[in-house]
């Protein structure tokens, strides 16, 4: 009886273990890696190794920017090739209150708007994004992690409207946790690849969710930026371990992530 229970207790232990292991649609952990503001830099620096990789990403739009309104073509090539598009607003407006944001100007300063003008212009920028790639579901990026215009909470707004949205709030999140509306990310700004991959490896271990959130790849950014050679390198590895990382876009994790809750509910 003793031998029996104790190898009953061993199945038991190896399953859970097996279970924690897969919890990311068969994987250990899932990356979400993610590119602001519809920079001309994620068509040409980006896009070429990811496809190469037969790695998909969400890509947040700001779709009064240059790099949206003269590429349009080819965003609607991106999506057909199982990238998302994201919602990143029209203008990409931030409170200009906050420290540090001197760079922000009146007519984008979000201290100065209603709700009513935010939602507007978030609404605009989904009927625009559903014209170039056909889709009525996708998720959004808060701009520059902010949640308010004026005295106005947009928050609980947002989360009707979207899937998913990612802030800029530093860190990973378990299954169990992840707050989709304002999942947490990983910043990257003059990273190394090393540094990079650190933090996936982190993420393995611990059996998170990482969203890497990338501005300038090899330039495209007045400030924020990440060398060509430290992207790559962790495209490459994540490339590597496959099986390990469940890499895909946003809106795919989110879906997962709700699935999984309301079948465990």
């Amino acid at each position: 009886m003793r031998k029996i229970l104790i190898l009953t207790l061993s199945l038991l232990t190896a399953f859970c273990s097996l279970a924690a292991d897969d919890d990311w649609n068969g994987r250990k952990a899932a990356v979400v890696l993610t590119y602001d503001d519809a920079l001309s830099v994620h068509l040409d620096h980006v896009l070429p190794v990811l496809d190469a990789y037969g790695m998909r990403a969400t890509f947040y739009l700001t779709i009064s920017s240059e790099g949206f309104e003269q590429r349009i073509q080819d965003w609607r090539v991106a999506s057909y090739e199982g990238h998302e598009l994201g919602n990143h607003t029209l203008f990409h407006p931030c409170d200009g209150s906050q420290p540090g944001r001197e760079w922000v100007t009146k007519e984008k300063d979000l201290s100065l708007w209603s709700k009513a003008r935010f939602l507007g212009n978030v609404e605009i920028t989904n009927v625009t994004l559903e014209a170039v790639d056909g889709k009525k579901r996708r998720t959004f990026a808060y701009t520059c992690g902010d949640t308010k215009a004026g005295d106005e909470s947009f928050l609980e707004d947002i989360t009707e409207m979207f899937p998913a949205a990612r802030g800029v709030n530093w860190g990973t999140e378990s299954l169990e946790e992840a707050n989709l509306s304002r999942l947490k990310t990983i910043s990257v700004m003059d990273n190394t690849a090393e540094e990079l991959i650190a933090q996936v490896d982190q993420a393995i271990a611990q059996h998170q969710l990482l969203v890497f959130l990338f501005h300038g790849v090899g330039g495209g950014h007045d400030s924020i930026n990440v060398s060509q050679a430290a992207h790559d390198g962790l495209i490459q590895y994540l490339a590597q371990h496959r099986h390990e990382v469940w890499i895909a876009p946003m809106i795919e994790v989110a879906d997962y992530i709700k699935n999984v809750r309301s079948t465990t509910e």
